[in-house]
């Protein structure tokens, strides 16, 4: 095990001698005069030597510390280099966590364009419905469902979870839909969703117990939306992530009535020590543009 004074007062030290002006190590490092000669102080007692000479107005290294301070520098600057590429190297690739159905339906339709607007960042895009653990996961920014309330957590709206029925036409004409109330006996994709209930009481329909009806359960949005396209049934989808299907008229809504879940958004999110990152603040930048043109 090594024994080392601390990195703090090794810092202090090295602009001291480098300096040989405690008034203007402070300076440099934006401490005062009186915490460098108490860092400076802290490392001898440790050394158990003089470092400097000190006289009235100016300092000299000592012969100890004549024989550390360039090894104090080097080593600084060997830390500093090594950190540097670093964090280079970590600014070079944006790692982006996404929900499966914005990245196909929204994401991967733009993302070109911060590719070509940033050239120097590559992207990697990952597809998980899990809430991304940023301390143990190699992920830079998350897009999410929820509340928007994360700690620790920077997050920016992007889209309101609004959702609505939609099918095929196709499907629409063989069926007979006067009022809200007449899915309940129509093909439901994923009925368990909890979405179906919201959307259900915002027309006025009591839903009874139609989660536990039998149905093709599909857990993610791209799955159900796919099984309406191709008439397998009527779907919740939210319409901003269908935005193409939906103006050529391949999914169709029976009725206008839109719901929504509480606060319930697609979210940007990014761990507060992410803040100041570069690639980061580009990709927020970016992707707050283009959800609103």
């Amino acid at each position: 095990m090594r024994s080392l004074p601390p990195l703090s007062a090794v810092r202090v030290f090295e602009a001291a001698a480098r300096h040989l002006n405690f008034t203007r190590a402070a300076a440099e490092l934006g401490m005062t005069q009186a915490a460098v000669s108490y860092q400076v102080k802290l490392l001898e007692e440790r050394v158990g030597t003089p470092l400097f000479l000190r006289a009235a107005r100016r300092v000299e290294l000592t012969e100890a510390g004549a024989r550390i301070a360039p090894v104090a520098t080097q080593a600084l600057d060997l830390l500093g280099t090594a950190f540097q590429a670093a964090r280079n190297d970590s600014e070079a690739v944006l790692v982006i966590s996404s929900l499966h159905t914005f990245a196909s339906n929204w994401l991967a339709k733009r993302l070109g364009s911060f590719q070509l607007a940033h050239p120097e960042i590559a992207v990697r895009l990952e597809i998980s419905s899990h809430l991304v653990d940023f301390a143990r996961e190699e992920v830079d920014v998350g897009l999410r469902g929820g509340s928007g309330r994360w700690p620790g957590l920077v997050a920016h709206p992007l889209l309101p979870w609004h959702f609505a029925p939609y099918a095929s036409p196709d499907l629409l004409a063989r069926l007979d839909l006067a009022t809200p109330a007449d899915l309940l006996s129509a093909p439901l994709i994923s009925p368990d969703d909890p979405w179906w209930r919201h959307w259900f009481a915002a027309a006025g329909v009591d839903a009874g117990d139609i989660a536990a009806r039998p149905a093709v359960l599909m857990g993610m949005q791209q799955l159900q939306g796919a099984a309406a396209l191709s008439g397998q049934g009527i779907a919740l989808l939210t319409p901003s992530l269908w935005p193409d299907d939906i103006a050529a008229g391949r999914l169709v809504a029976p009725f206008d009535i839109v719901g929504r879940e509480g606060e319930g958004s697609i979210w940007l999110v990014y761990p507060e020590s992410k803040r100041g990152s570069r690639k980061v603040r580009a990709f927020r930048d970016w992707i707050l543009a283009a959800i609103r043109p």
